[in-house]
């Protein structure tokens, strides 16, 4: 597999713009491993890259962007598990804060809190999870394990928000 290997210096100060590069990397789905990021090969990782050294320079920075491969297997592999490993986390987030979406609509219908402010509430969190899964998606080079898990946990949420909804509305129509 082709690969992309990305490294930068930053001044220290201001701190912002390391994290800003951080953000933009991790956006990209590069992973860093052993004091590099390595990203797979595309064009549009190849721009966004370059783009990158830009901002990095005007920093009064420096980056270095290499094409290259891996020369034996277990390196391919490790970096391919890294990947993994990266990925899964971001899926596990997705995962847990589909629980607390869970969570949030029991304690409305527990407390029959059946407005339409609680409706729109969550159906502005909903939208967030899958907007949030979309991101994660994109930058899924490997189709991570826990990728499946994470799209089945957003559609129980569609449901049980489709679920609440109707009880708000069949409460709405019940009191004219």
């Amino acid at each position: 597999m082709k690969w992309l290997f990305f490294s930068y210096s930053l001044p220290s100060e201001p701190s912002k713009a390391r994290v800003f590069v951080w953000r933009q990397l991790k956006k990209l789905g590069a992973i860093n491993y052993q004091t590099v990021w390595v990203i797979p090969y595309s064009n549009e990782s190849v721009n966004e890259l370059r783009k990158l050294i830009e901002t990095i320079e005007g920093y009064k920075g420096e980056g270095m962007l290499i094409e290259g491969k891996a020369l034996n297997k277990n390196q391919e592999q490790r970096i391919h598990m890294a990947f993994i490993e990266s990925r899964n986390e971001e899926y596990q987030e997705v995962i847990e804060k589909c629980e607390d979406f869970f969570k949030e609509i029991k304690f409305e219908i527990e407390r029959e809190n059946f407005i339409f402010a609680e409706v729109e509430e969550n159906e502005e969190e909903l939208e967030k999870l899958k907007q949030w899964l979309k991101k994660i998606e994109k930058r899924d080079f490997v189709k991570a394990p826990l990728r499946k898990t994470a799209i089945e946990k957003i559609k129980e949420c569609e449901r049980m928000f489709d679920d609440f909804a109707k009880k708000v509305y069949e409460k709405s129509q019940s009191k004219r």
